[in-house]
Order: C-alpha cells, then structure tokens, then sequence
C-alpha cells in the first residue's frame, strides 16, 4: 500500500464517524480510556511529594514566559496517547456484515372480503366492515413468506389485490376498503369464491387457503356457492368461512333525532357450514370483536408456513489498526525520552 493512502487510512481511523461505527468484543474496557489522564496526574502528585527541592535566589522581577517550554509536555500527551489507542485495541473494534436467508416454502392466502350494506351493521364496533379490516391486518401483519391476496364482494366480486409478499402494498388495500365501493348491492358468496378459484387454482404452493368473511345469505350473483366450493375444493382450495354479526335485532346507525336504529338480520349459517365442509376447512362465528380477533388466531396456528431463516454472519476486526497506532506513539516516546523534551531530574 503506498505510504500517502496508507496515511490516510491512519487518520481516517481516529475519526468519530469511524469509531463510532464499530461494534465492540469488550465495550466496558473502554471506560479505562478516561483514566488515563487520571494516571499520569497521579504521577504528578506522588512525585511532587517525593521531590526534593533547591532553594535558588532569582532576580528580582517575572521570569519571562515561553510557548516553548509547553514542549516538555509532549512525552506524556504521546505515552497517553499510546495507552489509550491500546485499549481501544484490547476493546476489540469490529464491524459485522449480516446476511439472513430464507429456505422453505410459503402458502397462498386468498381473504375474501364482504363490502355489502350489511356491513354496516354495528354489532361489532364500529361496524363489521371496520372490524373484519382492523383484525385481517394483525392476520396480515402476523404473517412471513406467504402470498396474500385481496377479493372484495357485494353484488359482484372482484380481485383487488393479486397473490404478494408485498403487504404494506397489502395493508393500504384493506385500508382503502369501503361500503358501497361495489356499486352493485347484495351478498354474491358463489361469484366470490368462483374469482378467488381463479385466481389461485394456477398456484404452484402446497397450500392454497381461502378465508371467507360475509355477514349474510347468497342473495346475488349466478353461481350457487356450493357448487362453487366443491370447484375450489377440486382444485386443492381450503375453505375457512367466518360468519359475522348476531341474528335478530341489531344497531344500525341513528334517525333524523339521533335516536338509535335498530335492524332485524339473520346469518345464512347452514351455508356457511356446508361451504367450510366442501373445503375441507372450518366454519366460524363471530358475534363480537373479540371473538373475530380469536377466530383469525386459530386460523393463523393452523396454517403454519414452513420458512427455515439461516443467518450468516461475517465478522472483521479492526483492532490491528489501532495496536499499530499503540505501538508506534510508544516507540515515538521512547525516542523523545531521549531527547532535550524530558526532565532527567523528575525522572
């Protein structure tokens, strides 16, 4: 290495962004770094008890003042020096360079979403539409490596996020979800599935999961939703199925006085069931918030991807750097004990 880059690299090392930036083997030794003022003005007091003195007549008036004479200083700033770069040596100075990888194999994930005017309904607070986002972002959120995707229904159904690993992309879709955003009313369970069947029967995964999350009866659409889970089920679909609400009377948002309305509903459960059944999944109820939050837990424990993280770490030291600073400030000390600067006297 030529002596100017070699410079360089010296006094790039005593930089703060450079030490700083170094991770240490034994950071506590460090805190001897402070002390070393504290030794040599130990020094100083032990040998100024110790010392003997002359007395000496001068003559009358100051002694002039030299900047000169600050230079008997220099082997002790040298020697500190030295001790100092030392320790940050025996601290050990390291930078680690960390790679993850990931071995395994994710699932695809379909969650099919009910936007109906239903979902208005305020058994689940706010409203189940609110709920059903709030809790299928934790599901989001609690996954890693697997394709998730996104189908909304009502009257119609459409696919409104594909299969991806990209779930803040994912988050923000669930987020823009909205009542009356399919302009289309009504509860289409058979045309939802049928488009999340499209959408994963190419999937090469070992495990393709559809959740379903509706609040009603099939009441649109053409393809009747037991056929359509005996589809999905032919090409290798899992069906989870959530109901949402209670049956009977329930809140629905207030009248002109502020008073409460209320609205009778009712859960096509058997349904439900039977699709869950022809997926060879399982079928849930969900009356409250909690409840749905405990529902998405079990789901999330039955479908476990297998993804293995091997980490490699690789670790260089930087302490030589610092132990030929240590010794080459001892060598230069060595040469100034020699030298006008020290006091053979104090010594």
């Amino acid at each position: 290495m030529p002596w100017p880059t070699a410079l360089t690299y010296l006094l790039d090392s005593v930089r703060y962004s450079t030490l700083a930036s170094y991770s240490w083997e034994q950071p506590r030794l460090l805190l001897l770094v402070p002390l070393v003022p504290l030794l040599f003005a130990l020094r100083w007091v032990l040998a100024r008890r110790r010392r003997s003195r002359l007395g000496v007549a001068f003559v009358a008036g100051q002694l002039p003042r030299d900047w000169t004479t600050l230079l008997r200083f220099m082997p002790d700033v040298v020697l500190a020096l030295s001790l100092s770069f030392g320790i940050v040596a025996l601290a050990r100075p390291q930078r680690t360079d960390e790679r993850v990888v990931q071995n395994g194999e994710g699932i695809d994930i379909l969650l099919v979403l009910d936007v109906s005017s239903s979902m208005e309904l305020q058994d689940l607070r706010p409203n189940r539409l609110e709920a059903a986002k709030r809790v299928a972002r934790q599901f989001v959120d609690g996954r890693r490596g697997d394709r998730i995707g996104l189908v909304v229904f009502a009257g119609d159904a459409y696919s409104l996020a594909p299969l991806t690993t990209d779930y803040d992309l994912l988050r923000d879709d669930l987020q823009s979800l909205r009542l009356g955003m399919i302009p289309n009313d009504g509860t289409a369970i058979g045309t939802a599935l049928g488009v999340a069947t499209n959408r994963l029967r190419d999937s090469r995964s070992r495990t393709k999961v559809c959740i379903l999350i509706s609040d009603g009866e099939n009441t649109a659409g053409s393809l009747d939703p037991l056929t359509a889970a005996q589809l999905a089920h032919a090409y290798g679909l899992k069906i989870y199925t959530i109901g949402l609400g209670q049956d009977g009377t329930v809140p629905y948002g207030t009248d002109e006085q502020g008073r409460p309305r209320y609205v009778e509903t009712r859960l096509d459960e058997t349904t439900m069931r039977q699709l869950a059944q022809a997926g060879e999944g399982r079928f849930f109820r969900a009356t409250d918030n909690a409840g749905l939050r405990q529902i998405f837990t079990q789901i999330n424990q039955y479908e476990k991807s297998e993804i293995k993280q091997t980490r490699y770490r690789n670790t260089q030291d930087y302490y030589r750097l610092y132990l030929y600073w240590c010794v080459g400030l001892w060598l230069l000390w060595l040469a100034l004990k020699n030298t006008f600067l020290t006091n053979a006297l104090e010594d």
